[in-house]
C-alpha cells in the first residue's frame, strides 16, 4: 500500500517506561513483607531446616522476578523481536537457574526439600495472584494501576 509504514520488529525498539520493572518491583516488595510469615510457617512445619529452606526458596523466587523484568526491559530497549525471544528463552533460562539453585543445595545438611519446593511454588503463585489486584488491564495505564485506584492491602 502506498504510504503505509510497516513496523519492523527487528529494528523497532521500545523507548517508553518499563511497566514490567514497576510490576516486578512491587511484587518483590510484597514478597519481602510476607517472607517472615512464610519462613515462620516453614519453621513450624519442618523445623529450623525448614525455615532456612523457606528463606532460600523466597530468595530464589524474588531473584527470578527481578531477572525476568531486567531481561525484558533491557531487550525491549534494543528491539521488539529481541524482547519476544528473551521473553520465551529467558523463561527457559530462569527455569534452569531455579533448577540449578535447588540442585546445588539438595544434599546440604540445612535443606528440607519439601519446605523448599513448597515455598517456591506457594511464593510464585501467591505473589502472582496477589499482584493481579494491582495491575492495570488498560493501555492507558500499563503496569500498575494509578495509586488512587489500588485496593488496600
Amino acid at each position: 500500500m502506498p504510504g503505509a509504514n510497516p513496523v519492523d520488529v527487528v529494528t523497532t525498539r521500545f523507548d517508553g517506561p518499563a511497566p514490567e520493572v514497576a510490576v516486578s518491583t512491587d511484587m518483590i516488595k510484597r514478597g519481602v513483607v510476607v517472607a517472615p510469615v512464610l519462613i515462620a510457617i516453614c519453621g513450624v512445619i519442618w523445623g529450623i531446616n525448614g525455615a532456612w529452606s523457606g528463606a532460600y526458596g523466597i530468595a530464589i523466587v524474588l531473584v527470578n522476578f527481578a531477572l525476568a523484568a531486567a531481561f525484558i526491559a533491557t531487550a525491549a530497549r534494543i528491539s521488539l523481536g529481541l524482547m519476544m525471544g528473551v521473553t520465551l528463552f529467558g523463561y527457559l533460562i530462569r527455569l534452569a537457574l531455579i533448577f540449578l539453585a535447588v540442585w546445588l543445595v539438595k544434599d546440604a545438611s540445612w535443606i528440607s526439600l519439601p519446605a523448599l519446593g513448597s515455598t517456591i511454588i506457594v511464593t510464585h503463585l501467591g505473589l502472582l495472584f496477589w499482584e493481579m489486584k494491582y495491575v492495570a488491564l488498560s493501555l492507558a495505564y500499563p503496569g500498575l494501576k494509578p495509586s488512587g485506584s489500588q485496593p488496600a492491602a
